[in-house]
């Protein structure tokens, strides 16, 4: 089977990249890249300004979940709050506009707890992933196209529907697996 070299010649490999669509929130490229061998291959990149997932704790107990319908995959998913990051701002700031305006929680203390990449394989989105405590609840105030149900249940809850298959969202089950030895 013909492998690309297992060392970091990708960086210097690149000899040509289209941009195929420039868009509010992602881009597409096409990068053709030649290794020293002379091999060649194409890779298909999604450009992604970042995201947030927020683990909001109302109680040393609960989180908070949000229920909502995802158009991609035209269905409803189980999800922790999260967003996208605009160009230029702190995740942290973004997190907290995120966290407010899907379920109308505030929180005054914060804790990044660790930063994933939702899909290495072909996007360069980076997920940074924070835990909200010590909370208030005031009004939310989705996006217009967001409809979204805001659910408090138990730590223990949640993880028992990530082993039952009904939470089937990557970040989600990242965020509440790392929190599992809460319990």
């Amino acid at each position: 089977m013909n492998q690309p070299p297992k060392n970091n010649y990708f960086h210097n490999a690149k000899i040509n990249s289209q941009m195929l669509h420039t868009g509010s929130f992602i881009n597409l490229r096409v990068d053709s890249i030649q290794w020293p061998d002379k091999r060649s291959a194409k890779f298909e990149v999604v450009e992604h300004n970042g995201g947030v997932v927020i683990i909001c704790r109302p109680n040393q107990d609960d989180i908070i979940l949000i229920k909502q319908y995802r158009y991609s995959i035209g269905k409803e998913l189980i999800e922790l709050p999260a967003g996208k990051i605009d160009l230029g701002e702190d995740p942290l700031i973004a997190a907290k506009r995120e966290l407010k305006e899907e379920t109308g929680y505030l929180a005054t203390t914060w804790q990044e707890i660790s930063r994933m990449y939702s899909a290495p394989g072909f996007c360069n989105e980076l997920l940074y992933l924070y835990k909200a405590s010590n909370v208030t609840l005031s009004e939310p105030d989705p996006d217009e196209h967001e409809e979204i149900e805001v659910m408090q249940i138990s730590l223990k809850q949640a993880y028992q529907l990530i082993l039952n298959g009904l939470i089937q969202d990557a970040k989600t089950i990242a965020g509440i697996s790392l929190l599992i030895n809460e319990l």
